[in-house]
């Protein structure tokens, strides 16, 4: 578990965009169980893609999408385990990852977005990527 002091400020780059973080797994099940809507879900991390590319190209997309999703949420791997290792199961077939972020709609994942497809990436290109996610599902 990293100290929660270093976490704080990159929980706040999303939470301040407004995500809603998910601390425990009854809270990813209460949330990710809904059959309405369309939910992102960006797993957090403390590397240095998720500072660089993850969290910059989720909220630029955010800020430049038509489209967008319902609820906006986020687990922190590495501090909230239990609440990512939950949400990783609605993720199969995906391998664990993260940074990641997976959009649902209606109950169903529809897009995910593994940290190979981050790393090396500009926040742009994430954000196109996202872009076209939420034109086509929300």
């Amino acid at each position: 578990m990293y100290p929660e002091q270093i976490v704080t400020p990159m929980r706040a780059e999303l939470t301040t965009a407004g995500f809603e973080e998910l601390k425990t797994a009854a809270q990813v099940d209460a949330t990710l169980t809904s059959k309405e809507g369309t939910i992102l879900v960006v797993v957090n991390s403390v590397c240095g893609c998720a500072a660089g590319a993850a969290r910059p190209g989720v909220k630029l997309a955010l800020e430049n999408a038509g489209h967008k999703p319902s609820k906006l949420t986020t687990v922190f791997a590495g501090n909230d385990a239990e609440a990512t290792a939950q949400a990783r199961k609605y993720f199969a077939p995906y391998p664990p990852s993260s940074p990641a972020m997976a959009l649902f709609k209606d109950g169903k994942l529809v897009h995910f977005i593994e940290r190979h497809h981050i790393e090396g990436r500009s926040p742009q290109m994430i954000a196109e990527n996202l872009k076209m996610a939420f034109d086509q599902y929300c």
